[in-house]
């Protein structure tokens, strides 16, 4: 790569580095996590600078790298399950969300939500609702047909409306578009 071609890359990253990390973040759940899939696709997109063409289509390409990154990750993990004489004083993941849902935020609660639906169903509730994409860029993103973005976005708002603390919460409204 030439010194051109690094300098039009390092500008590129400065400008929508924060914008793809709230996409991983969404992604993953967690900040080290989003900055580690982010990372891993800015590298995997470095590589490939030259073979791009349309200069346009750089955020879904990245987009598109950070799905199939996360997918791959899903397939490789193991469960992360650690044992410990500590028993904590309040419930972590794994517990029943509805035990100590007074406790937390809807805010939280959402996040909550999000991060505990299958990775599909996460990625077309990211691209469509937080990155505003429609579902034909959905669907080219993640590689599948528009009406599997139809279908996996309807199952996916359906459990988040279902979820503890969200269902009769006006401030954590979902949308109400997405229909089967």
């Amino acid at each position: 790569m030439d010194d051109a071609a690094r300098e039009d890359f390092r500008t590129w990253v400065a400008a929508r580095s924060p914008a793809l990390l709230r996409t991983a973040y969404l992604l993953t759940g967690s900040r080290p996590d989003a900055q580690d899939l982010l990372q891993t696709a800015l590298a995997k997109t470095y590589l490939s600078w030259d073979r791009i063409r349309d200069r346009e289509a750089l955020d879904g390409y990245v987009r598109r790298v950070m799905v199939n990154t996360q997918t791959s990750f899903w397939r490789r993990r193991k469960v992360d399950e650690v044992t410990t004489d500590d028993v904590p004083d309040r419930p972590g993941r794994g517990v029943a969300q509805s035990d100590f849902v007074d406790d937390i935020s809807p805010h939280d609660a959402l996040w909550t939500a999000l991060s505990s639906l299958p990775r599909r169903q996460r990625a077309t509730v990211v691209l469509r609702y937080y990155e505003d994409l429609s579902e034909a860029e959905t669907a080219r993103v993640m590689g599948v047909s528009v009406g599997t973005v139809k279908s996996t976005t309807s199952r996916a708002l359906v459990r988040l409306r279902d979820a503890a603390g969200l269902r009769d919460d006006p401030r954590t409204a979902l949308p109400t578009g997405a229909t089967a």
